[in-house]
């Protein structure tokens, strides 16, 4: 691939997670050590949202910064958002 073609690639994360009215996130929300904190947050921004997709809402968020942040997320970090995926589950009773 080209350089202009990964810049573009990349603009367009950048914008879809700062400019996405998908879910109105709390500020940081991904950064948090609580994986219930973040998962009940994902649920409020869901529900507030997305009253009929609200957990596909929800997780989709949480997987798409999962899957741009890659390899940059410490393991510590990814063991705290996939456990926020399980409290998803559980909160969403899936």
């Amino acid at each position: 691939m080209s350089t202009k073609s990964n810049k573009k690639k990349s603009n367009w994360s950048k914008y879809v997670t700062e400019n996405s009215d998908a879910l109105d996130l709390d500020i940081g929300v991904f950064t948090w050590s609580d994986p219930v904190k973040i998962a009940k947050s994902l649920k409020k921004s869901a529900d507030r949202d997305r009253k009929t997709m609200a957990f596909k809402s929800a997780m989709s968020m949480l997987c798409f910064y999962i899957n741009r942040a890659g390899s940059n997320l410490s393991k510590e970090r990814l063991k705290i958002l996939n456990q926020a995926k399980i409290e998803l589950r559980i909160l969403f009773k899936k």
